[in-house]
C-alpha cells in the first residue's frame, strides 16, 4: 500500500505542454500523475489531431478522442495562436513562470516564431526547454518528420518483427511514441534534477529515432560486433522450453530460456533425462525438443498450462486478448490504471494509465479528468495577471 498523503516529486513544478499527438504528450501526461502542474498549449484553430482519433465518433466530434483520454488527465488546458505577436507575448509571459516547456513541432519553427530556447532562456534562465522531434534538433534528416510507424520502418525494428521467412511488420501499439514519452519524462527529470545543483535550465533534445536504437540496443551492438542482422523469428525464442505452442484450447509463451529453468521443466514434466547441461546440447537436440513439447502441450489447456508450470517457478503466460488482461484481478493491486467514471465532453467512463511503477510515498495519481479544449484559458490567463477585458480582447481577437 503506497502512502498517497506525502507530496509528489514534482508537486510544484510547472510544464508547459506545446506537444501534440502522443510522444510529447505522454512525456508532460508522467510528470503530471507526478504532481506536476502541465499546462497543455493548443492552436484554438487547430487543436491535438488527437483529439479526434478513437473508436467513439461521438467522443471524436466533441474533440475528446481516446487518443487524448490516454493522456491528458491532471492537465489544465489554454488555446493561443503562437503565430500572432499577442500569442508569443502570452506565452513568454507564461515561460517566465515555468520551470519547463515541452514542445514538438519541426526543428526551429518555435524559434522562428522568437519562441526557441535562446529567447525565452534570455526570459527564464531557470527553463528547461525540452524539443522531441522524429529524428533531432541536428544532422542531416533533422528536417525530416514521421510518426511511429515510420520511425519502426526507419529505425529497423519493422525488419525485425514478423513471421520466420515473412515480410516486416508494425508493432500492434505506437511503441515508439510510448518509449520516447518515457524516455522523455526521465529526460526532464534528469534535467530537473541537474539544475538542483547547477541553478541553471538548458535544451532537451529528444529524438523517436535515438529512442527506437535504444530499444534495440542487444541487436545493435551484436549487429555492430558479429555483423549478425537479427532476422524476425515470430513466436520462436531459440528454444522448445521457451517458445510459443499450441494448446488444447489457445496460444500458450513458455519462458524456460536458462539452464536451470529448462532444467525444472523436463522435471515439471517428468523427463528429466531430457534435460541438457549447455546450450549447445539444447541446439544440438532442438528437433526432438520441439517435437516432445508441441505434442505434450496439445494434451491441456492453455490456463491448466500456466498455472502448472508457473507454481513450478517456470515462467509462462497464456496469450490473451486485451479483454481478459484488463480483466485480471492482479491489477488490482497494481495501480497502474485509473478508471474514470465520468468527464466533461465525454460519452461514458473510460480507463487510463498512471504510470509503470509505484513509489511508497507521494506515488503517482490521477486527480482531475482530461481537459476540454481551452477549458482553463482564463484561469491560466488571470493567473499571469491579464485582466478580465484584456481576456475578453484576446479572445475576441482569436488569439485565445
Amino acid at each position: 500500500m503506497t502512502d498517497q498523503t506525502s507530496p509528489r516529486p514534482f508537486d510544484g513544478i510547472k510544464v508547459i505542454d506545446i506537444t501534440h499527438v502522443l510522444a510529447g504528450p505522454f512525456s508532460t501526461y508522467q510528470l503530471a500523475v507526478h504532481g506536476a502542474d502541465v499546462i497543455k498549449v493548443e492552436n484554438p484553430h487547430d487543436p491535438d489531431m488527437v483529439r479526434i482519433l478513437g473508436s467513439d465518433a461521438g467522443d471524436n466530434d466533441r474533440q475528446m478522442g481516446s487518443a487524448f483520454l490516454t493522456q491528458a488527465s491532471n492537465k489544465r488546458a489554454i488555446t493561443l495562436d503562437l503565430k500572432r505577436p499577442e500569442g508569443q507575448a502570452v506565452l513568454k509571459r507564461l515561460a517566465a513562470t515555468a520551470d519547463v516547456l515541452v514542445e514538438n513541432f519541426r526543428p526551429g519553427a518555435l524559434a522562428d516564431l522568437g519562441l526557441g530556447y535562446k529567447d525565452l532562456a534570455a526570459v527564464n534562465p531557470r527553463l528547461i526547454y525540452a524539443s522531441f522531434s522524429a529524428f533531432g534538433q541536428e544532422g542531416p534528416r533533422s528536417n525530416y518528420t514521421a510518426f511511429d510507424h515510420v520511425i519502426q520502418a526507419s529505425s529497423g525494428i519493422m525488419a525485425t518483427t514478423g513471421e520466420i521467412g515473412g515480410q516486416p511488420i508494425k508493432f500492434g501499439s505506437p511503441v515508439i511514441d510510448y518509449a520516447t514519452g518515457t524516455t522523455g519524462a526521465f529526460a526532464l527529470a534528469t534535467a530537473l534534477f541537474q539544475r538542483e545543483r547547477t541553478g541553471r535550465g538548458q535544451h532537451i533534445d529528444m529524438a523517436m529515432m535515438d529512442v527506437a536504437l535504444v530499444m534495440m540496443a542487444s541487436h545493435v551492438t551484436d549487429f555492430t560486433r558479429s555483423g549478425h542482422h537479427p532476422e524476425p523469428h515470430g513466436h520462436w525464442q531459440g528454444f522448445a522450453t521457451g517458445s510459443c505452442w499450441p494448446t488444447a484450447d489457445g496460444l500458450l509463451m513458455l519462458g524456460a530460456m536458462s539452464i536451470a529453468q529448462q532444467r525444472r521443466f523436463w522435471a515439471a514434466l517428468g523427463q528429466e533425462e531430457l534435460a541438457k547441461a549447455s546450450h549447445a546440447e539444447r541446439k544440438a537436440d532442438e528437433a526432438r525438443e520441439r517435437q516432445i513439447v508441441a505434442d505434450t502441450l496439445l494434451t491441456r489447456s492453455a490456463a491448466k498450462w500456466e498455472v502448472f508450470f508457473q507454481t513450478r517457478h517456470i515462467p509462462a503466460g497464456r496469450v490473451r486478448r486485451m479483454e481478459e488482461a484488463l480483466a485480471d484481478p492482479h491489477l488490482e493491486h497494481r495501480a497502474v490504471l485509473h478508471r474514470h467514471e465520468t468527464a466533461p465532453g465525454v460519452g461514458s467512463g473510460f480507463t487510463v494509465p498512471v504510470a509503470a511503477f509505484k513509489l511508497a510515498h507521494g506515488s503517482a495519481r490521477v486527480d482531475t479528468p482530461p481537459p476540454t479544449l481551452g477549458r482553463d484559458s482564463d484561469a491560466v490567463l488571470g493567473e499571469l495577471g491579464y485582466t478580465a477585458t484584456e481576456i475578453t480582447a484576446l479572445r475576441a481577437g482569436g488569439v485565445v
